[in-house]
């Protein structure tokens, strides 16, 4: 890096960028690059803890606030100063009327951006077919898009299709289906015309969205180069993963409702997600202008294609090094509060199992056990009942334990793992997961590595349930006869293993696992 490039001051630097969505999958990607492109930035979350460990948490202003309550934006006066408001949020798998909630969000944002006096709005949106009955859930966007557009400050409101990068929903959802499946059996829809675009390149127009200088209030559709079938998708997907590719069968039986089970049943996408991506697939998705091209021009070296954009977050997904994932969603309906304390359990009726194991591996080798936990590591014990519960929960809607995890070596506050979701984590000491599988009541799971006296370490592993009524009693008698033997045998096999993975090194010592970097890819370099 040259001295004129440390010294010079972009252009942008003392302007504030106000991003909503920042846990998700696209927000998470945008607020780096936009510290990266100069720009001051504020984020505006539910839950800060789930940004108590990303990279750039310390580099952003984090306020409380929740967009359907516009009490909690002006007690924080969100909006002062703020001179772009990205709009990344959306309910896509929310109960019952979540058009509603989406609209009074949307409604609050537009009348307190224009009061703020912020200068532009940029929306996330999805690409869709004009004068057609379309889903809920793009109707729901569609809505939103134009009561923003109608707020009074200027809106560019990007409409997408399908995006693919990895840990994406849409891209995950052809992983499985191509890889479970060697023959398709498919709703019609698999013919329908479809426009993906890679994750880098709507992270392209959403950064240069801010700086096109036009005040400009309409909607674009952006779009890859690529118009395919969902069909064609799937064995273009094949061929970059080396597999064959699928014949595919079109099936008038399958009607939304049943292909979502398909998929709910055969991929890591819960049915409350696959619901409104089947819905939404029902119709041709392909952009029917090109407008943006007059305001953004192309990323260098041009729009991604379909098929490098599937290499390139295959290997993303082969380095470990997937940013942002569907997983870190909130999944609708599981338990969300956290853990109470201990001396708040008196006059509660709460079950615990806990299991305490000392062990000559060092507090290090134990952690980099408890914290490879789950994925393709498995659990531990009883291979055959963690997958059955976790095929239990399949059926009942539930994420089940194809979910898997992010990276495979390091876990972050947010973290989805498997069925759990990482409550607290105190690197290197202490591990909480909180259960997000359906059960009649909320669940726990805690994991402790600490140095023992006189060498070695203490392994201490806690079950906490907190029954829902009869239901919950009931349910934790039934599997009280499992845990009999899984959670003892987890505690055992995890710190043996820990002792083995320290022979295992002392024996071939060399480099250590590299821990993910502080510093997100360039958008270059995203998939």
């Amino acid at each position: 890096m040259t001295d004129e490039s440390v010294t010079s001051e972009p252009e942008s630097a003392e302007r504030t960028a106000l991003v909503t969505g920042a846990t998700g999958y696209i927000g998470g990607r945008l607020v780096p690059r936009l510290l990266e492109a100069g720009w001051k930035v504020r984020v505006l979350v539910r839950s800060p803890q789930k940004l108590s460990d990303v990279p750039w948490t310390d580099q952003v202003e984090i306020v409380q606030g929740d967009l359907s309550d516009r009490a909690s934006m002006e007690e924080h006066d969100v909006f002062a100063g703020v001179d772009v408001l990205y709009y990344l949020v959306h309910s896509m798998g929310g109960k019952g009327s979540f058009d509603g909630t989406e609209l009074t969000s949307a409604r609050n944002v537009a009348q307190l951006a224009l009061k703020a006096d912020v200068k532009r709005i940029v929306y996330l949106g999805g690409l869709h077919p004009q004068g057609t009955n379309l889903s809920q859930h793009l109707r729901s966007r569609a809505a939103v898009g134009s009561v923003l557009m109608q707020s009074g400050v200027p809106t560019m409101a990007l409409q997408a299709g399908v995006i693919i990068g990895s840990g994406s929903t849409s891209f995950e959802m052809i992983r499985h289906l191509t890889e479970v499946l060697p023959y398709m059996p498919a709703p019609k829809w698999v013919r329908n015309r479809i426009q993906p675009i890679a994750v880098r390149d709507v992270l392209h127009y959403l950064i240069a969205a801010a700086e096109v200088p036009d005040i400009l209030n309409r909607t674009f559709d952006i779009g890859g180069p690529d118009v395919l079938r969902y069909g064609q998708m799937m064995n273009g997907y094949a061929v970059e993963a080396g597999l064959h590719q699928r014949p595919i069968a079109s099936l008038p039986v399958f009607t939304p409702w049943l292909a979502s089970q398909w998929v709910n049943l055969v991929s890591p996408i819960p049915r409350n997600l696959a619901v409104p991506i089947i819905e939404s697939l029902q119709f041709e998705c392909v952009a029917t202008e090109n407008d943006i091209k007059a305001y953004i021009p192309d990323p260098a070296g041009g729009l991604t294609g379909y098929r490098r954009a599937v290499r390139l977050a295959l290997g993303k997904m082969r380095d470990g090094q997937v940013e942002t994932s569907w997983q870190d969603s909130v999944v609708q309906g599981a338990p969300s509060d956290n853990i109470p304390s201990d001396p708040d359990w008196a006059g509660h009726t709460v079950y615990t199992d806990l299991q305490v194991r000392d062990t000559d591996a060092k507090p290090g080798d134990l952690w980099r056990v408890i914290e490879g936990i789950g994925g393709d590591n498995g659990w531990y014990s009883f291979p055959i009942a963690w997958v059955a519960r976790g095929w239990m929960d399949k059926f009942v809607g539930g994420v089940g334990l194809r979910r898997g995890r992010r990276n495979p070596d390091h876990l972050h506050t947010g973290d989805a793992l498997d069925f759990w979701r990482v409550e607290q984590i105190k690197r290197g000491s202490f591990l909480r997961l909180r259960a997000e599988m359906k059960v009649p009541g909320r669940a726990w799971l805690e994991m402790t590595a600490a140095p023992r006296e006189g060498g070695g370490s203490r392994y201490t592993q806690r079950a906490v349930f907190f029954p829902k009524g009869l239901g919950g009693r009931l349910y934790w008698y039934s599997i009280l006869p499992f845990h009999g033997f899984i959670f003892p045998g987890m505690a055992n096999r995890i710190t043996e293993t820990a002792v083995k993975e320290a022979e295992r090194k002392n024996e071939h010592p060399g480099p250590t696992t590299k821990a993910p970097a502080d510093k997100a890819d360039t958008a270059e370099e995203v998939a």
